[in-house]
């Protein structure tokens, strides 16, 4: 699914809102996350924690560290 199908979707005509949670300009609504866990049939708990294992050369810093 691409992101413009997934934006469609999810009741948005382009999709610029997502892009812009993708580069953290906006938090999600709750309706956002809602919908989410329903189009990918899993809970919002799921959603919500961020227990990813990523290797530490795969962090980038904003502020040159």
């Amino acid at each position: 699914m691409t992101l413009k199908e997934t934006a469609i979707a999810l009741g948005h005509t382009a999709h610029g809102y997502i892009s812009e949670l993708e580069a953290g300009k906006k938090m999600p609504s709750v309706e956002f996350v809602l919908g989410v866990a329903d189009l990918f049939g899993v809970t919002t708990d799921v959603l919500l924690r961020d227990e990813f294992d990523l290797p530490s050369n795969s962090i980038s810093h904003k502020d040159g560290e």
